[in-house]
């Protein structure tokens, strides 16, 4: 350790002043060397004096330009093994000769011929000895400083516990170097903490130049979403990637290690401090209840499956047309049991299908349901239109009258900003759902029907956050469907906290929107992410960006905005993020049979009818444009080739 201690000032000299110090190394080792011949020779010490000084001056005459010109100093630590050893060989040999042709060839009077032999062998043994020694003491420190140097600097953004632990964890990290910390807290700056330097924010764009920093680790994981965008909002300038330790919750247990540290998440930055849950109303529908969820293995239902399961169900039902995504939800939960009696059940069903959902509901007699299966991606449902109806109107109303059939209590439908005035058929179809659920509630006696309204949530699998983040990777371009286009955003654990807790306000046929804050625009949301990956935007006024954002144009069903409200009545309830919505509905008896009609429309794949008639239903529904249904297209173009041939 003390050896180490003292290599680390050596390591630092410069180059110049390493050369010095070992030809002054190499010039004691002749000296030694020549004292130590005369002793072997003559049996006893003698002094420095006379001629034996004389050959000691003879010897550094000699060895240090042949050394020199041998290359010897040229790389005094990082090649010091074999290759160096050869050259001391080489060098010394030369030496030798030189040495022994004056001492023991020619003679000189005082100093005996035998000392011009034994002189550059105990000169070959000291050198190469020192050249190794430099080798095990210097040479790993070494290669590990070059390492260390060629390592990304980062600099850790706040200088308290979280901050510590985190420079702690990477003080010997592969990955990367810490070289200082950011901290608000303008007593600290200047100071020194555990060998690092505290700087103050403000000076990240000189230090990302002096100190050729990389990357800014968030170490705030107590900070509001509020006070992240605002040090983010300081940071974009320097043009550093930012990646963040998660949330206290999730670093409750054990101390911080780098593995912990995760990419920026943008969910950070467009959702809401989340409000703390009502665990009464999170309890109420699921505590020691029989619990169903369909779509289990979609981005929302797989997370409600999550959330209820902390909860403590008595038995959790996992509907899931999709064998993979069934198998790895299922995987998923099984794996976060650790010892708890809930009976998790996987089952492969499709909602559409009437005998399995009664067969699964009177087998189990479900307490709650929240429906979650949908197909919810707008351009696939727009091509695909008679499936979409199909699997969001009559899936949704099959897995309504078997729940009714069967005594479920609470039926909760996953709805959507877009079935507010629809321009596809996917927002119609789930509107359409809704109507469904609310005239069952107005007939239904013991199952209470219920709809929760809201936006995109963050990170499922129709969202533009993981596909601009890929597209970042790949070194773009960003694909954008229009520069003004917006979206509300909501992260997904928050959506389904505030579903359950919906669903356990519900009196039957209620629509219940959900707060989602302020709409974003997806071209400031793609150039913040593309800013905080440490790149810039290749656009006219900075052709030598990175990443270019590519414009493709609106596509079929796709609206500029989405809204949550048909109306502008909604209600406030005892949750600050939840309201109710007032919407309008047709009776059941009127319904059925306009349900019956579009049945005969689906099953015939008449696109056009269909459509005509989520018109008539869907108040506010008015098609973007003509059909894509892709069957009806090649319908259209063989029948187009037919009238040219004939």
């Amino acid at each position: 350790m003390t050896l180490n201690k003292i290599a680390l000032p050596v390591l630092a000299m410069p180059r110049t002043a390493k050369r010095l110090v070992v030809l002054l190394i190499d010039s004691s080792l002749c000296v030694l060397t020549v004292w130590l011949a005369f002793y072997l020779r003559l049996g006893e010490f003698v002094t420095l004096s006379g001629s034996a000084l004389g050959a000691a001056i003879v010897s550094v005459s000699i060895a240090l330009p042949l050394f020199v010109v041998s290359g010897l100093y040229r790389a005094i630590f990082r090649y010091s093994g074999w290759p160096a050893l050869m050259t001391v060989c080489k060098a010394t040999f030369a030496y030798g000769l030189a040495y022994a042709a004056v001492f023991t060839a020619i003679g000189i009077q005082g100093v005996p011929r035998t000392v011009g032999l034994i002189q550059p062998m105990l000169l070959l043994l000291t050198v190469g000895t020192s050249r190794i020694f430099a080798r095990f003491w210097l040479g790993g420190l070494y290669q590990g400083q070059l390492k260390l140097a060629a390592l990304p600097k980062v600099l850790i953004y706040g200088a308290g516990k979280s901050g510590r632990q985190l420079a702690a964890a990477m003080a010997n990290s592969h990955a990367m170097r810490v070289v200082g910390f950011l901290d608000d807290d303008e007593r600290l700056h200047g100071h020194i903490l555990n060998g690092l330097t505290i700087y103050s924010p403000s000076d990240l764009p000189s230090l990302v130049a002096s100190l050729h920093v990389s990357d800014v680790l968030l170490a705030l994981p107590s900070a509001s979403r509020k006070r992240r965008n605002e040090i983010l909002a300081e940071m974009l300038q320097a043009h550093v990637s930012v990646r963040t330790l998660p949330s206290l919750t999730e670093l409750a247990q054990g101390k911080i290690s780098t593995s912990d540290l995760r990419e920026l998440d943008i969910d950070d930055l467009l959702g809401r401090d989340p409000v703390a849950p009502n665990h009464i109303l999170l309890g109420k529908n699921i505590i020691d209840k029989v619990v169903l969820v369909t779509g289990a293995g979609g981005s929302i239902g797989s997370e409600l499956c999550r959330q209820i399961l902390k909860i403590g169900p008595n038995t959790l039902l996992l509907i899931e047309q999709s064998e993979f995504a069934l198998y790895e939800i299922h995987q998923e939960l099984q794996s976060k049991l650790d010892g708890s009696a809930v009976k998790l059940v996987p089952l492969l069903a499709s909602v559409r299908d009437e005998d399995r959902m009664q067969e699964i509901m009177s087998t189990w007699r479900p307490d709650t349901v929240y429906h979650a299966a949908a197909y919810k991606h707008v351009p696939l449902v727009e091509h695909n239109p008679t499936e979409g109806i199909k699997n969001n109107v009559l899936g949704t109303l099959t897995a309504a009258k078997a729940a009714a059939e069967r005594g479920v209590t609470d039926f909760v439908l996953i709805s959507t900003d877009k079935a507010v005035r629809p321009t596809n058929i996917m927002g119609a179809s789930k509107r359409l759902a809704e109507m469904v659920l609310q005239a069952l509630a107005a007939t239904s006696q013991s199952t209470k029907f219920t709809m929760v309204r809201f936006g995109n949530v963050l990170g499922s699998s129709g969202s533009v956050v993981p596909k601009f983040r890929q597209q970042i990777r790949d070194g773009g371009p960003i694909t954008l469907t229009h520069p003004e286009i917006t979206r509300y955003f909501m992260t997904i654990p928050e959506a389904a906290q505030l579903v359950i807790q919906a669903g356990a306000m519900a009196k039957g046929g209620d629509v219940f929107v959900l707060d989602m804050g302020q709409s974003v625009k997806i071209m400031d949301l793609a150039r913040r992410m593309i800013e905080l990956s440490g790149l810039t935007v290749k656009d006219e006024s900075n052709p030598d960006g990175d990443i270019e954002i590519e414009v493709t144009g609106l596509r079929p069903g796709e609206k500029l905005y989405e809204e949550l409200l048909i109306g502008n009545n909604p209600k406030s309830t005892s949750h600050p993020r939840i309201m109710k919505a007032h919407e309008d509905f047709l009776p059941w008896h009127v319904l059925e049979e306009k349900l019956n009609a579009l049945k005969l429309a689906l099953n015939v794949n008449d696109v056009g009818v269909a459509r005509l008639m989520l018109e008539q239903l869907v108040t506010g529904y008015t098609p973007s444009g003509k059909i894509v249904d892709w069957v009806h297209l090649e319908h259209e173009a063989d029948a187009d080739a037919r009238e040219e041939t004939g």
